[in-house]
């Protein structure tokens, strides 16, 4: 395949609706509110974002120019930027994380069809909080539902995948992601609109600098970095797709700000509400599986109906969430499979489909009947998030940071970030510098750190 008959996105919306996607996630619904709740509110934030402007935004605009230089998967990527040396494992782990990822992360996105089906059934009216609990263990460790609602999800982002770039993956994330915003702002305004809401808002938004400290920063730093997908090759495949004329330094500031904001409004919706009913939402999927159907009852339970209503628009905002994900995931292995295999991308996609199916029902089934079967004492299912989320994907960043700022000619990161001098050059200096002396030094610390290292 050469480079002019390569798939490229239609739009510049389209690139950016479709990276942002890739970055949306699950993580953006439960992680950041906790996260910054937790961590001095505003103060939270506003570290957050000076991470997300001196290690997410370089880093991405990294990826992009590996992916956009090469057109190519983020394997093949390292190969022709670089051939005959080893930077091609940098690729091939982006492509094994990506691979990893989409099997477990496919286990928690189904759960939420599940919970469409129980919010549209009304399953939650009436339950006190440990029937909650039950309910959820119950349906965790049932061997056969997961697995079900995991296909489906699977077979829906596959259907997307076979359909190719402009027309499976631009045309959906043009679909989902305003679909998933209005979502956002619908929930948002009724969660704020609650009685007793002020004290969430001011739980999520009022400065508490008496919370920060190293570890207030290095939280910080490891949501930015794994909150935009970085590491794993998504955004690097992506860019491969890029036309000529994207402005690769924008669609990364682009991206960042879309992906915050998803995450600030989810807080805006978990906050309000949860404080309403007296609730301290803790972190994990027992934020999103048990205590917030506990919350919509509670808060909304004088309109049965609206309670109803909200619990299935709040479960088909985090599906669409998680499939924007898993689109990306599995495009990062399909077209490294369709490219560097020679496979049609059709029998590339059912290949990858296929073993994280297989994969996927392992995860499952580890979270109940075969939960006692352990490597390392973690579950299968604990293990692959340990493997990629601690190992992986802060390797993968780490290399990224270095191969742009120390191996790869700088004439090919001017050339790309200006356009072929087209663009303005200022920023190329501030991205080169930062790739070169502070990304590297910041992941180097959130990986001992998130390695329980770093006392």
């Amino acid at each position: 395949m050469t480079k002019s008959d390569r798939a490229n996105f239609g739009s510049k919306l389209g690139v950016i609706l479709a990276s942002a996607g890739s970055a949306v996630g699950l993580g953006n619904i439960w992680r950041f509110p906790f996260e910054t709740g937790n961590h001095g509110g505003a103060a939270f934030i506003f570290i957050y974002l000076g991470c997300i402007l001196f290690f997410g935004i370089p880093i991405m605009v990294a990826e992009f120019v590996i992916g956009r230089r090469s057109r190519s998967n983020t394997a093949g990527a390292y190969q022709k930027l670089a051939p005959g040396t080893h930077w091609r494992w940098v690729g091939r782990m982006g492509v094994l994380a990506g691979f990893l990822i989409l099997s477990y992360y496919s286990v928690v996105a189904g759960w939420t069809l599940e919970y469409i089906c129980e919010a549209a059934t009304d399953s939650f009216e009436g339950k006190s909080a440990a029937e909650f609990i039950a309910s959820f263990n119950s349906f965790v460790g049932n061997p056969w539902r997961p697995v079900i609602w995991l296909i489906v999800f699977l077979l829906a982002t596959h259907f997307i995948i076979v359909k190719g770039v402009e027309k499976g993956i631009e045309k959906s994330s043009k679909i989902m992601m305003p679909i998933l915003f209005l979502l956002l702002i619908i929930l948002a305004i009724c969660s704020v609109s609650l009685p007793g809401a002020g004290a969430g808002i001011e739980f999520l938004l009022k400065p508490d600098f008496s919370k920060v400290d190293a570890g207030v920063l290095l939280g910080a730093m490891g949501q930015a970095f794994f909150s935009l997908s970085l590491g794993m090759g998504c955004l690097c495949t992506y860019a491969s797709y890029f036309r000529n004329d994207t402005n690769l330094p924008r669609t990364a500031l682009n991206v960042a700000w879309i992906d915050t904001l998803v995450a600030i409004l989810a807080g805006f919706i978990i906050f309000p509400a949860a404080f309403s009913v007296g609730i301290q939402p803790d972190a994990g999927p027992s934020l999103l599986f048990i205590t917030l159907p506990n919350v919509f009852q509670q808060a909304f339970g004088s309109l049965p109906w609206l309670a109803v209503l909200l619990s299935i628009l709040f479960y088909i905002l985090l599906a669409l969430a998680a499939l924007t994900s898993t689109i990306s995931m599995h495009e990062v292995v399909t077209a490294y499979l369709h490219e560097e295999f020679n496979l049609s991308r059709g029998k590339a996609a059912r290949l990858v489909t296929g073993g994280c199916i297989v994969l996927g029902i392992f995860c499952s089934l580890s979270l109940g009947v075969g939960k006692e079967y352990t490597l390392f004492g973690l579950t299968l299912f604990d293990l692959f998030d340990f493997v990629t989320a601690k190992l992986m994907l802060p390797l993968g960043g780490l290399f990224i940071s270095i191969f742009a700022g120390w191996y790869l000619d700088k004439k090919v990161i001017r050339e790309e970030v200006s356009n072929n001098g087209t663009l303005k050059l200022g920023i190329y200096h501030i991205i080169a510098f930062l790739l070169k002396y502070i990304c590297p030094l910041g992941i180097g610390i959130i990986f001992i750190n998130e390695l329980g290292l770093l006392k």
